[in-house]
């Protein structure tokens, strides 16, 4: 069964076709990279399926149920997660707290103001911290760190709601090739060890190599490749789109 079902999806700004009858399926466990070279259409494509653009034309399909004309807190309710590509987190609260307001939003305890939040869901949020090795920084203020961490953070933030499935546009954007393939790592053992499906958008081709199970790229809004790492690697049409012709990706990845 697909997680995740992308059918004709389209999408059109001042008569420029962003996305052009774009499909896809992500099955259960799976861990998809979604790449393709700048105004390919990558960020319009995860913006509909998350909620925050509605498509012209297509649907999106969770587990069966259609996503078209959700929020995106409808959608994150549906058990879907979301990181984004500039992580953010409250400087003003604790590591803790961060994980905390995730797990009272989720519990609809928004509006329980007269219990203090910081008694809410802690044992959950330590649980979550130690899963992305977090929990040792859980009571220090989030201003104070590292981007890497704050990376951690999110992705600890993307888990509050037990997705089934986990959307990542640019996780390791910004970050050093140490702290990228140890996020990704990270990740992708949270994807065998908790069954949960991930589309990720990435320009590190070096992590999308070694890490993706498949590979779909886009390229003027539309879907021209979809497969493993070697058979995008070795696809002419791809090749043409990233470099033109007579270069190749480097079996190291190529930026």
């Amino acid at each position: 069964m697909s997680d995740l079902a992308i059918r004709s999806l389209s999408k059109t700004f001042g008569g420029v076709r962003a996305v052009n009858e774009v499909s896809f399926d992500i099955k259960r466990g799976e861990f998809l990279a979604l790449i393709g070279p700048n105004g390919a259409g990558k960020s319009t494509c995860f913006n509909m399926i998350n909620g925050q653009l509605p498509p012209d034309s297509g649907e999106i399909l969770f587990e069966g149920a259609k996503l078209n004309g959700k929020k995106p807190r409808d959608i994150w309710r549906l058990g879907i997660g979301r990181t984004f590509q500039v992580a953010a987190t409250f400087n003003s609260m604790t590591v803790i707290e961060n994980v905390q307001m995730a797990l009272i939003s989720h519990a609809n305890q928004v509006y329980r103001l007269w219990k203090p939040a910081s008694s809410l869901h802690r044992e959950r949020a330590l649980e979550l911290l130690a899963q992305v090795g977090m929990q040792d920084a859980a009571d220090r203020p989030s201003r104070e760190l590292a981007y890497g961490d704050v990376k951690r953070v999110e992705l600890a933030i993307a888990l509050a709601n037990d997705p089934r499935l986990l959307l990542m546009d640019e996780p390791t954007a910004g970050m050093a090739p140490k702290e990228r393939n140890d996020l990704i790592a990270l990740v992708k053992r949270l994807v065998i060890e908790k069954g949960i499906s991930v589309l990720f958008t990435e320009h590190s081709m070096d992590v999308v190599f070694a890490f993706a199970d498949r590979i779909i790229v886009l390229a003027r809004g539309r879907l021209i490749a979809d497969g493993d790492a070697k058979s995008i690697r070795d696809n002419p049409q791809v090749r043409e789109v990233y470099f033109g012709t007579g270069k190749t990706f480097q079996k190291s990845g190529a930026h």
